[in-house]
């Protein structure tokens, strides 16, 4: 009788605790607060001033949150409608925008680009006849990096393309991926020509204002005036520091549809949704359902070299590139992804499709890579039922980058040659140095010392180093240093300045005529 009265009295107990059990364990184990504590460590892990994060999964937004501050030594803290740069991340939207071209019969993918831009033109003019509309979205022209033409220097849009036509090739047409800014400024230029509107009214029109993101710029001239925006940041001799980049300045304006727009977790939350659902919104689509799946088809080979570190832990199989996206697969799952990185400022934007689920993460400190981390634990958590501590994992995978920097740069100083001495006077090295895709870097004598200007933008102490190597030294900290060598003629004069993958030629120094002399 009491073994029957006290296995009755435990069954009623188990009956009155497990309701107040279960609730506990369901509220230890909420994945959205679990991730949320991830994000704040994180944050604090990677030293990131101000970071924003968006999860939305089957239609709903799971997580919309900021973190920390918009700028180091201030109070102001960062919310669901601060602004920060979406970088690179801009550039699926300005393939979005090609595809409504497409839908409406005004251009094709693979038109000819010199149909529309007939004075863009390329080092090898067989490029120039038959690169295509689809091509300037996914990396394949065969020119390498040429941010130079708007990040060191402020020259128009129609400027920086003619430029273009300067830079000899890295590869062939579409023998190899290799990313490349300015062919996406070259779409939104085709964008104007077809729809008649510039690229940046064009994407307010038919991106922004349908899906209601009323705070999102597609230009820094209109974030200038906004009080709540984040400030770039960098991480300089190991200390964070806020910085007045080429990003405030506006330069990245000059190639916007690369990479301009700025937005807040309250409006990018309706582009992830959108953009995960066949473009659909509201009952709406901005795209016909076989336009937006070419967004996300596979278009060209990503080689390891142009892809990221990340991949030696997520060990991928496949790495591609669509119009705007790279794909490649996790854990037995596709993944399209796009990152951005502008001085200062960072974002990432990934999509677990078979999931439903996206996640997107902006920060302003400069190539702050827990960005990855973020995406990889929000699939985990939230779609593959997994916990890998991808900050921890990361955060030993950049910290050794780091230090392998750190060894290059001990390891260049080693090989200065000491007790040397300029071939020449300094006055002699003072000049003006040209060149058509370059520009010009002006070297004048301050405070007893070489002083470079480079296009009026860039400026720095140019000390010796070795023989006629100098070190130039920017005043805009955030830039370090370069070797900057110049190259004597024959006669002994200097006549070139070569440094920081550039090289330009003194101009002739113009002697004043005396009257009478002709």
């Amino acid at each position: 009788m009491k073994s029957t009265l006290l296995f009755f009295t435990l069954l009623v107990s188990n009956f009155i605790i497990h309701p107040l059990w279960a609730q506990s364990k369901k509220k230890a184990i909420d994945p959205v607060a679990r991730y949320d504590a991830y994000v704040q460590q994180a944050v604090r892990d990677w030293h990131v001033p101000g970071l924003t994060v968006t999860v939305v999964k089957d239609g709903k937004v799971l997580l919309k949150k900021g973190y920390g501050i918009r700028e180091l030594g201030h109070s102001e803290s960062v919310d669901t409608q601060t602004l920060f740069a979406m970088a690179s991340t801009t550039k699926a939207m300005t393939a979005a925008c090609i595809g409504m071209l497409v839908d409406e019969g005004k251009l094709q993918w693979d038109d000819l680009v010199v149909n529309y831009l007939p004075d863009f033109q390329f080092y090898d003019p067989a490029v120039t006849r038959e690169i295509r509309v689809r091509d300037l979205l996914i990396h394949n022209t065969g020119v390498g990096n040429a941010d130079v033409l708007w990040a060191a220097m402020q020259i128009p849009s129609d400027e920086i393309l003619h430029r273009m036509r300067l830079i000899k090739p890295t590869y062939s047409l579409r023998s190899s991926f290799i990313y490349q800014n300015i062919m996406y400024l070259a779409a939104g230029k085709v964008i104007e020509k077809v729809s008649g509107k510039p690229w940046d009214v064009f994407i307010r029109t038919r991106i922004f204002e349908p899906l209601g993101m009323r705070r999102t710029k597609a230009l820094f001239r209109e974030v200038a005036r906004e009080t709540n925006r984040a400030k770039p940041h960098m991480e300089v001799h190991d200390t964070v520091r806020a910085v007045n980049s080429p990003l405030e300045e506006g330069l990245v304006d000059a190639v916007g549809p690369a990479g301009s727009i700025w937005t807040c977790p309250d409006d990018v939350a309706t582009w992830m949704i959108c953009m995960l659902d066949s473009s659909r919104i509201n009952g709406k689509a901005l795209l016909k359902p076989a336009t937006w799946a070419e967004l996300f088809k596979p278009q060209t080979l990503v080689t390891d070299a142009q892809f990221y570190p990340t991949q030696q832990l997520t060990k991928p199989v496949w790495k591609t590139y669509g119009l705007g996206w790279f794909q490649h697969d996790y854990r037995g799952h596709r993944v399209n992804f796009h990152t951005g990185s502008l001085t200062g400022m960072v974002a990432i934007h990934g999509q677990l499709p078979d999931q439903k689920l996206a996640v997107y993460v902006q920060g302003n400190l400069d190539h702050a890579e827990l960005r990855h981390a973020l995406m990889y634990r929000a699939f985990d958590e939230f779609g593959l039922g997994l916990s890998n501590d991808w900050s921890a994992d990361f955060l030993k995978l950049y910290g050794g980058f780091k230090q392998h920097a750190k060894a290059a740069e001990r390891k260049a100083d080693s090989t200065r040659v000491l007790n040397t001495k300029p071939s020449l006077p300094l006055t002699a090295y003072v000049g003006a140095y040209t060149d058509p895709l370059y520009g010009k870097i002006d070297v004048t004598i301050k405070d007893g010392r070489l002083y470079a200007s480079i296009n009026n933008l860039l400026t720095g102490y140019l000390d010796h180093w070795h023989f006629d190597t100098f070190r130039l030294t920017y005043d805009q900290f955030w830039n370090g240093n370069d070797l900057v060598s110049f190259n004597l003629d024959p006669k002994g004069k200097v006549a070139k300045l070569s440094g920081a993958g550039m090289e330009l030629t003194k101009t002739p120094e113009v002697t004043e005529k005396k009257t009478g002399e002709r």
